[in-house]
């Protein structure tokens, strides 16, 4: 019965189609979105716990500290060692005369702890060269790629040797490296911790943050609690100062509403498509199922066989709309696109596309649990 009706077997196999690929690329964009608020702190694998100043309530929340307070927390018990990280969004002058807002890391000139993850070319200790600073790939290929003189043609990628200006300062590019996209898509450039405070504006503080490494074995928690303490400062092991910049981004931004606002929409419409097809269907062969109730059939049997129609369309649906959301996350993966598939969100679209079929079925089934067998005797 439902094959045989062509129409109405691919409406609402289309229905569930579109349900599940707007809740799972919507929600996938979500993910990837918010990722990106605390990228930073995923590239920054070598430390352990992340100190700074107790208002600070994310990431790019800077509230510089003095440079003292870097001993300070070396000196507290289980800290094996501290270095200091300047971050901060300075304005890059590039040759053409433009300026460029750019997300700037200075690193501990000594260790160079909190380096960009990988390198594409040039290496990482060629920041102890004069002048020397490293940019992200994607930086160097977009907003500071080189603009022809002529006007028209294609901008030429950032490379190794050219230079810019950070604050009137001249800046010589010695490495290319690839890092997580920020949430504002700004380029990244890393250089010296010295080096980055003498690009920044003057101020009496410019300590971003202190980046500590625990001792072997030693518990985060416990040392976290032991530099509050002592410091008077916020300590937070990695994970918990993602948490912090994933709940800020949550609870201050309209991103949750937005993005809940199109998945629930994509929700309603394929409950709305589906629902509405697979009951004129039903009607459409009450006939048949009154032959099928008169022939000896019971409820169970008919119950079973509107919702094996049901799982049938619902698992095409689900596919269909799952691998089109994947390909659209594959073929824009180069992009400015933030997208995220995890295995959670498979599980989310495949249960809100379970309810969907379950309340399209339980439509039908109400119908067809009343029905009369007599019904078939009726011109």
């Amino acid at each position: 019965m439902l094959v045989g009706d062509r129409g109405k077997y691919l409406g609402i196999i289309m229905g569930l189609t579109f349900a599940s690929l707007l809740i799972t690329q919507q929600s996938s964009i979500f993910t990837g979105l918010m990722t990106r608020t605390y990228g930073a702190i995923t590239d920054l694998s070598q430390p352990d716990i992340w100190v700074m100043d107790p208002k600070v309530l994310f990431i790019d929340d800077i509230k510089p500290l003095q440079d003292t307070e870097l001993f300070r927390v070396r000196g507290v018990e289980g800290v094996e060692w501290a270095v200091p990280l300047y971050k901060g969004l300075l304005k890059a002058r590039l040759e053409d005369g433009n300026f460029q807002i750019c997300n700037i890391f200075g690193l501990d000139d000594a260790t160079l702890v909190g380096g960009p993850p990988q390198m594409i070319q040039g290496s990482l200790s060629d920041l102890r060269r004069q002048d020397a600073i490293i940019v992200n790939d994607i930086g160097a290929k977009t907003r500071l790629a080189k603009r022809p003189k002529e006007g028209g043609g294609k901008p030429i990628p950032l490379q190794i040797g050219d230079t810019l200006e950070i604050n009137d300062r001249r800046a010589v590019v010695v490495g290319i490296c690839r890092v997580s996209r920020t949430f504002q898509s700004q380029p990244v450039i890393y250089t010296t911790y010295s080096r980055a405070t003498m690009f920044a504006p003057r101020e009496r503080k410019l300590l971003s943050f202190v980046l500590v490494k625990a001792r072997q074995g030693e518990d985060l928690k416990a040392l976290c609690g032991r530099i509050k303490r002592t410091t008077g400062l916020a300590a937070y092991t990695a994970q918990e100062f993602k948490d912090v910049t994933y709940n800020y981004y949550m609870k201050y931004t309209g991103i949750p509403i937005n993005f809940g606002i199109a998945v629930a929409l994509g929700f309603l419409i394929g409950t709305a498509i589906a629902g509405q097809t697979f009951y004129n269907f039903t009607l459409e062969n009450l006939r048949y199922f009154g032959t099928l109730k008169a022939m000896g059939a019971t409820n169970g049997i008919l119950l079973r066989m509107i919702l094996l129609q049901a799982l049938m369309v619902g698992a095409l649906g689900y596919g269909l709309g799952v691998g089109g959301a994947s390909l659209f996350g594959y073929l824009l993966g180069g992009t400015e696109l933030s997208f995220r598939l995890t295995q959670e969100l498979l599980y989310v679209s495949a249960g809100a596309i379970m309810i969907i079929i379950i309340f399209s079925a339980l439509i039908s089934i109400h119908k067809v649990m009343r029905l009369e067998p007599a019904i078939v005797f009726k011109a």
